[in-house]
This record gives structure tokens, sequence and C-alpha cells, in this order.
């Protein structure tokens, strides 16, 4: 699916700069297309701002665009900066001060409750949106020894043992703490029972699970797949419509009983100091990236679905999803 990320509005963009670049070479200017302004019909030098620590799936898109965008000579560089902490907000706050237009930071669903449950000062709402560009369903896990086959049991625990029964992930306010209280909101359960520990990469909750710290955990399917393939830990549910490639035996939630549905989505935002004209460079960016080969092999590879959207759509995808969250944040008492 290809997206015009301007409509009718980039005829008009492409004549006016057109006929300024007609206007110069009458002149005898021998300017190019430089970073930093609204002008010219390319992006020589962008900046990806990665909001978290490297290794987790941010930083795996924030490095996979990189790489494909330089591949394709869509860009002449792409630069990552990573900026961890507080579940993207340092890194949102970062972006909020940025002067260079020529700038995406990714984002996703996490960002989306960190910015609730973290009552950060900058918020989304305060950037450009650009692109939604993958999203995958995350998977429920247990160390192999454990005693839960599946989610009926984990459930039936935590409603005997309350916070005697601990459940990892991502941020706090997350993808991944939000599906634990959806789970026990769905079965019943009071959201006090639940004993959620945050880590802020997956390589901790990782070993947390490995090492029997805790009784179960909640991750991106990629994140812990290659875990379950070689019998370290046990899949309980995936949280998708449907079964993940990767884990094409594991059940949905939805199959066990359980009516809930989520999927983490990554993104890419700009500044919110940019213009019109800036915006729709990136999106047009951005949209070549997704329409390129390669780009359709790094979905494939790092088995993330295509979930591309700009321009309006996004927009709307984004606001309403906003407002989603922070529903459901309080409803399973969060906020």
């Amino acid at each position: 699916m290809k997206i015009n990320p301007a409509g009718p509005r980039r005829t008009t963009l492409t004549a006016l700069a057109l006929a300024s670049a007609l206007a110069l070479s009458a002149c005898g200017s021998m300017t190019e297309s430089t970073t930093g302004s609204g002008g010219g019909d390319a992006i020589d030098k962008l900046n990806i701002v990665v909001p978290a620590d490297p290794g987790g799936g941010w930083d795996q898109t924030g490095r996979a665009m990189q790489k494909d965008l330089q591949d394709n000579d869509l860009v002449e560089t792409a630069s990552v900066v990573n900026v961890g902490g507080a579940g993207g907000t340092n890194g949102l706050a970062q972006l909020a001060t940025e002067t260079d237009p020529n700038t995406l930071m990714v984002m996703g669903y996490v960002m989306v409750g960190a910015v609730e449950t973290n009552n950060a000062a900058n918020r989304i709402e305060d950037t450009t949106p650009i692109a939604r560009m993958t999203d995958e369903p995350l998977v429920v896990v247990v160390p192999a020894d454990s005693p839960y086959q599946n989610m009926q049991d984990l459930l039936d625990d935590i409603e005997a043992k309350g916070q005697g029964v601990s459940i990892t992930g991502g941020s706090a306010g997350g993808a991944d703490h939000i599906l634990a209280g959806m789970v026990l909101k769905e079965a019943g359960i009071a959201p006090d029972k639940l004993n959620y520990i945050p880590y802020s990469g997956g390589g901790e909750s990782l070993a947390a699970l490995l090492g029997n710290k805790v009784n179960a955990g909640i991750s991106g399917v990629g994140e812990y797949a290659e875990q379950v393939e070689a019998g370290k830990l046990r899949a309980l549910a995936v949280s998708g419509d449907e079964a993940a490639p990767q884990l094409p035996e594991v059940q949905t939630l939805t199959d066990q009983g359980i009516d809930v549905v989520l999927t983490n989505w990554r993104g890419v935002v700009a500044p919110g100091s940019i213009d019109e004209a800036q915006a729709d460079k990136l999106t047009e960016l951005v949209t070549d990236l997704h329409e390129t080969e390669s780009w359709k092999t790094t979905l494939k590879e790092n088995n993330w679905s295509d979930a591309f959207l700009t321009g309006e759509e996004f927009d709307t995808f984004l606001t309403e999803d906003i407002a989603t969250v922070k529903t459901t944040l309080t409803e399973i008492g969060l906020l």
C-alpha cells in the first residue's frame, strides 16, 4: 500500500520548487539542496533519534532505517543517536529542542503509555507525525520449568496469590505493562493484584526469567522467540489477532478465551517546529524507503508486520491511539 503523503498539495509544492530552481539557475546560482532548509527536493543528511538504549526494538528499527536509506541512496548519510530512559520521554524532550528539520525520532506504542504514566512535560501531540512503519504482537512467556502450561494456569495463580506472582516486561506504562493489566481486567482480577516488574531493556527481563527471579514475562515476540525455540522459555500466548509467524504453534489470547488483542506498533515523528514543506519532504523520504526491496527484506528478516501509514491517516490513528491508551491506563489502575 502506497499512500500519497500530501495529496494534491504535493503537485503545487513540486511546481513551486521547480520554478524556484529555474530562477536560481537563470541567475547563475550553483547552490545545492542542503540540510536545515525547507527548500530543495532531497535530504542529504538525516538525523535519527532513538529514544532508548542500544539493542531494543526502537534501536533495531532506527538502525534498519539508517542502513536501508543509505544503501538505496535515499540520503547521503543518516546518523543514529540514542537517548535512553523514561520509556522514550527523555528522547521526546530532546526532540522538542531540535533545530534541524531533517530529524526523525523512532517512537511507538510504548511511548504513548510512558507519556501518560510519567506525566511528561513534552507530549507526542507536540511533534509532527510522519509515518507508522511496523507492528508486532507481544508474547507471554514463563521459564521452561514453570508449572504454568497455559494462560489460565497463570491467571488462577495470580487470583490466588496476588502480588506473590511477578510478571516482568519493559517500561512501566508501556505495551507489556498495559497488556498485563488488560488481561487481568478481562479475567475479572483486581488491578492491585498485578505485580509488574519493569526493565528498560529486553536483555534484563530475559535474564530475570532465565534466572527464575520472576514468574512470567511479556515482550515483543522477536525478543523472546529464540529462547522459546531453544526450550529455555515456554510461550503461553501471543497478543495478535492470529498466530505469530515465529511461533506458529502458540495460541493467541483470544484462542484461550481472553478477549484481548494488542500489537506494539512503531513509527517516526519529526520536531513539532518544522513547516509543512519540511514535513512533506520527510514523509516522501520514508514513503520511498517503504517501497524499496531492501525494506521489504528488512521486515521479513525481523518478522515485523508492514503497518505503513502516513499523512492524515497516521495523524488520525495517533490521536485515537493516545485517547485509547489513556482510557485503558485509567481502567487498569495505572493512572
